[in-house]
């Protein structure tokens, strides 16, 4: 496998759909995430992320337009003590809640499936990062349809220890603008991770397809106090 340039990997797409960023920065000193979200429908594109406690949740940006919340409206990011949860959709509060009572993360993903928006069937794309006396890992989760059949549910989990600093994992919902849209495929994209946080939010901003990107969150967590600093980029304002 060859490392990717995560710009060329976003401009090279029109529309990845939801994608997930993972990594550790180039220095070794932090854990990086990002999350960005897309539409092509009116109701995807009337959005926006918003600061919920230590996570964040999507919201309408104009409400009168609001039609369907089910499949757009939840919380991406969730802080479990040491644990950072991203997803693309409500099993956020799945991982959350499960891992709570003792589950993992693997475990409280097989009690999900991928999203019931036939003849699409979007992915489930999850990650989670764990961070403790110094040290950081974390683990990635594709939830999808079997090549279009929703009657079986492929589950695919990539658990990555003592990340190398400098590169990341990326993984997003759809491999290209189509009808149907295409799932991803394989295993996440191997990354560069670089740059300071405002560096690497407005890389990942910049390169996303202007039509359809709608929100970026972005988190460099310090892995040896837990600190962190977010970014967060609203199409709509």
């Amino acid at each position: 496998m060859e490392m990717q340039m995560l710009e060329k990997e976003l401009s090279g797409c029109d529309y990845p759909g939801r994608g997930i960023v993972i990594g550790k920065s180039e220095d070794g000193k932090k854990a990086v995430t990002a999350y960005f979200i897309m539409g092509r429908s009116e109701n995807s594109r009337n959005r926006v992320f918003v600061e919920d406690g230590e996570g964040i949740r999507t919201q309408a940006f104009d409400p009168s337009k609001l039609s369907d919340p089910s499949l757009i409206i939840y919380a991406p990011v969730r802080v479990l003590g040491n644990d950072t949860i991203v997803t693309n959709g409500d099993q956020t509060d799945t991982v959350y809640d499960l891992m709570s009572q003792g589950k993992t993360f693997e475990e409280s993903l097989r009690t999900r499936e991928f999203e019931p928006d036939g003849p699409n069937y979007t992915p489930r794309i999850s990650g989670i990062m764990h961070i403790e006396n110094g040290t950081f890992d974390y683990a990635m989760s594709i939830l999808k349809s079997n090549n279009g059949n929703p009657a079986a549910c492929n589950r695919y989990t990539f658990d990555y220890r003592n990340p190398v600093a400098g590169e990341g994992r990326f993984i997003h919902t759809y491999m290209k603008d189509a009808n149907p849209l295409p799932s991803f495929e394989g295993e996440p994209t191997w990354v560069r991770i670089s740059g300071d946080i405002d560096t690497f939010t407005n890389m990942i901003w910049n390169n996303l397809n202007e039509d359809n990107k709608v929100s970026l969150f972005v988190r460099f967590i310090d892995i040896e106090t837990g600190k962190y600093e977010t970014r967060i980029i609203n199409k709509n304002k």
